[in-house]
């Protein structure tokens, strides 16, 4: 095992699976202790309809894992079976659940998916095209359930952010992000599709630049990986990139949709795009947490975003349930998995490797 794989392996230590449960707990026990209320526990009526909405949980935490892997076995041209594809995303959920969400796991999954014997070319591409299909699932949704809601009940006045020595409302901040994403899409959309290397030489000039110059590396960088993927993807019929945004739209919707489904179960609602909306907000709030995975933010900006369409004290409760399903299982599913996919892709089936041997 090379030194730069057993780096790479050191997001895996327990140290980093720790951090976040640490933070996620230790704010999901201070929020419930603070508002904990034994008479709202009391009456809440359990009805076959709350059962058949928690029913629905899990099924559509299942739904957003199988539309990741049939859309990495799309990208890879179906080299992974379907069992090596459960093993990658379950890994490369585990290593953005451990990966603080403003620096992300890009480099994690590049290594395991090239581990998986996928070239390294195409393994760029895949990844950067997965970034790609989920910044363009955001960019057209934002707009399209604000159509449907309008913009006057998706903030929350009274919340402010410091960004960059400026304070920011709600509006404010999702505006900066928004803004950002699309920038970001379209730069990577037009080395793509259009001209990649015009695009790079557009990134190492703009990254030369006084304050942007301590980055102009991982600029150049971008540059290359915008032509490999160019080189892998550019032509590709219309039904590849159909079928593949349709794929990355079920998916995103199914993880957004989990909270509607575990608030019906308590208070039948209507406002299911204004809370849809609502979680594209908090979205980006979390993209820009510096905890892992957004631990202990999730948990806190839940109930401030989607406590107005919930029972009184059962916010914070829906909170930890909702990081129950569909956060923590992948880190204790990764911590399986992990030991599994080494002993695969290094020693195949005749040695066994322990965990603690990436710590």
């Amino acid at each position: 095992m090379s030194s730069r794989h057993r780096q790479i392996l050191k997001y895996f230590s327990l140290k980093r699976i720790s951090i976040p449960i640490i933070i996620g707990l230790a704010t999901a026990i201070f929020l419930f202790v603070r508002d904990f209320d034994s008479q709202v526990f009391a009456g809440i009526k359990w009805t076959k309809y709350s059962a058949l909405w928690l029913a629905l949980v899990p099924v559509l935490m299942i739904i957003r894992d199988l539309s990741y892997m049939y859309r990495i076995r799309l990208l890879t041209d179906y080299e992974l079976s379907w069992k090596r594809s459960f093993q990658v995303i379950m890994l490369w959920e585990f290593a953005s659940s451990i990966t603080p969400s403003v620096v992300g796991g890009s480099a994690v999954a590049l290594f395991i998916v090239h581990k998986e014997g996928i070239n390294m070319g195409r393994t760029t591409a895949v990844v950067m095209t997965t970034a790609l299909l989920d910044e363009l699932f955001y960019i057209i949704m934002v707009p399209t359930v604000i159509l449907i809601t309008g913009i006057n009940n998706l903030f929350i006045p009274e919340l402010s952010f410091s960004l960059a020595g400026a304070t920011l409302s709600s509006k404010g901040i999702f505006i900066v992000g928004y803004v950002f994403i699309l920038l970001m899409t379209t730069i990577i959309f037009a080395g793509v599709f259009f001209n990649p290397q015009k695009v790079k030489q557009l990134l190492i000039s703009v990254f030369k630049l006084r304050f942007l110059h301590r980055w102009a590396h991982q600029a150049e960088q971008t540059g290359d990986e915008l032509i490999t993927t160019s080189s892998e993807m550019k032509n590709r019929p219309f039904s590849f990139w159909l079928k593949a945004f349709l794929i990355t739209l079920l998916s995103w919707t199914a993880r957004f949709w989990v909270v509607n489904v575990m608030i019906m179960a308590f208070n039948p609602v209507n406002q299911h795009f204004l809370i849809y909306a609502r979680q594209l907000v908090m979205w980006v709030i979390l993209l820009i947490s510096p905890t892992p995975g957004g631990s202990g933010i999730a948990e806190y900006f839940f109930p401030v975003f989607l406590g107005e369409f919930i029972e009184n004290g059962l916010a914070t409760p829906l909170a930890i349930f909702w990081r129950l399903i569909s956060y923590y299982p992948y880190l204790f599913i990764g911590v399986l998995v992990l030991p599994v996919w080494l002993r695969r892709v290094y020693f195949g089936k005749r040695r066994n490797i322990r965990f603690r041997s990436v710590r």
